[in-house]
């Protein structure tokens, strides 16, 4: 049996005062959801503070991108030897806006996703279609590249040590939702293609829900037989509404 997780990207919010306050409401009320792993992914400069105040709570915390290369003369970049000295359990690698705002490509996630498992940290990897794509029936060609890129990189066993998030480009800060049908549709389908290759994979694979899920929505999303929790954007600065993404979790 998969265990659900739900994971919050802070994206580029927050302040040293909100975040605490949003950290500690969750710490009191974490204790209400019993069947999901809750990850914290914040801005580079928050790692500090969001480790401390998680520290010896059921609560992991992680990144939202890491570099590919090594220490070295890359200004501005983070390389994941210092996520690891922050103690991060997972890092968000090919998040959409990373791959359309950032021009990361397919064989850069790749790489950035390799980079993470050598350090023993669990990438979460990112794969949708953009609104222009689903239209023109392209959401598997799209979804099926994104996965190949990183499995002749580093072969189907390493999705075994990951987290796939599913994010319909479309639904991510617009308002639109997949319906949980198109989710599952969609899941589904990545589920099976990594079945072709590797079924003990595929079936103990956590594939995440990263389009719009509020807490109206999320126990009809989470309910889908293929969907095991979500990559939660606005909704994860929202205490309240964060739990109750949480505990809508099965």
């Amino acid at each position: 049996m998969r265990q659900s997780l739900v994971a919050a990207n802070w994206k580029m919010n927050g302040s040293i005062q909100s975040n605490q306050s949003l950290l500690e409401s969750l710490k009191q009320n974490i204790g209400s959801v019993q069947n999901a792993e809750v990850v914290i992914c914040p801005p580079f400069v928050y790692l500090q503070q969001v480790r401390q105040l998680l520290e010896g709570t059921q609560m992991s915390w992680g990144a939202q991108n890491l570099s590919q290369q090594e220490p070295g003369a890359f200004t501005g970049e983070v390389a994941v030897n210092m996520l690891v000295d922050f103690d991060c359990k997972y890092v968000i690698v090919g998040h959409s806006e990373r791959r359309s705002i950032y021009a990361e490509s397919d064989i850069l996630v790749a790489e950035k996703f390799a980079k993470a498992q050598s350090a023993g940290l669990i990438p979460i990897l990112c794969v949708g279609e953009l609104l222009e794509q689903r239209e023109a029936g392209e959401t598997q060609k799209v979804v099926k590249r994104q996965l190949d890129a990183v499995i002749q990189l580093q072969s189907v066993a390493s999705l075994a040590k990951s987290v796939i998030a599913y994010e319909p480009v479309w639904a991510i800060g617009t308002g639109k939702t997949a319906t949980p049908e198109q989710a599952q549709e969609v899941h589904a389908f990545i589920r099976g293609e990594i079945a072709k290759l590797d079924t003990g994979v595929a079936e103990n694979l956590q594939i995440l829900y990263g389009g719009s899920v509020k807490g109206s929505n999320a126990t009809e999303l989470f309910t889908m037989p293929d969907i095991d929790g979500g990559l939660i954007g606005g909704a994860s600065l929202k205490a309240d509404e964060f739990l109750t993404i949480c505990q809508a979790a099965r």
